[in-house]
């Protein structure tokens, strides 16, 4: 080899080298794997920005906000998705596949794949409050949910909510892009005195995918009048 192409028996024996000395083998993977998760996540921050809200959907009320943190605080997201795919059975049984325009008020976005309980995204006026209420207090006590493994929460219904950080987490999400006015921030207060957690989280739960409706989407009710007679 040295004789035919001594340029190539040189290059061999510096790959001969990294590959017997782990140390060193290992900080060449750790900077060649640097380099390429950073060639795929910088360029996401960048289209985060371009990302718009869809027509319809507006910043959480100071109630649903709360909800919504309520939500995240009793780890909802670790047997509930809110991402529907576009695939057939998916918008068949969930609705109208989610998409980006819808959860640029989230934080953290809900976007998953458990599935331990069904997609949440267009869980919004599917039922009612008092079914949701009896639904999160004891989950075997409502029609078809008598083999439901679903821990109950009841205690929310007892707890007042804590309206002294409310206005701290506003202007917190305003810095992160989220379009709440002075006048938002400053009635939050009076708008969630008296509410519990329950009442928070029901607001919540009521308001996942109803913006859709509004922005032009097509919904089941929508295809159905298109085909009618």
């Amino acid at each position: 080899m040295s004789q035919t192409n001594p340029g190539g028996f040189r290059r061999y024996r510096y790959f001969e080298f990294i590959e017997t000395h782990a140390g060193l083998l290992g900080v060449l993977i750790a900077i060649a794997v640097s380099f390429g998760g950073l060639a795929e996540i910088i360029p996401l921050f960048f289209q985060a920005h371009v990302v718009k809200a869809l027509p319809g959907v507006e910043p959480r009320d100071p109630l649903r906000l709360v909800g919504f943190d309520v939500y995240v605080r009793e780890g909802c997201y670790g047997c509930h998705s809110q991402m529907i795919r576009t695939l057939r059975a998916e918008t068949e049984r969930y609705g109208h596949y989610s998409e980006a325009g819808e959860s640029v008020y989230d934080h953290p976005h809900q976007w998953g794949s458990k599935r331990t309980g069904p997609d949440l995204a267009r869980v919004g006026g599917k039922y009612s409050d008092d079914w949701h209420r009896q639904h999160l207090i004891n989950p075997r006590s409502v029609p078809g949910g008598k083999d439901s493994n679903m821990p109950g929460y009841p205690w929310l219904d007892n707890n007042a909510l804590d309206v002294a950080d409310v206005q701290a987490r506003m202007k917190v999400l305003r810095t992160l892009g989220t379009p709440y006015s002075d006048a938002d921030i400053a009635a939050a207060p009076q708008v969630l005195k008296g509410k519990t957690e329950m009442d928070a989280l029901v607001a919540y739960l009521q308001s996942l995918g109803t913006a859709l409706p509004a922005s032009g989407v097509r919904t089941a009710s929508t295809q159905a009048a298109e085909v009618a007679p």
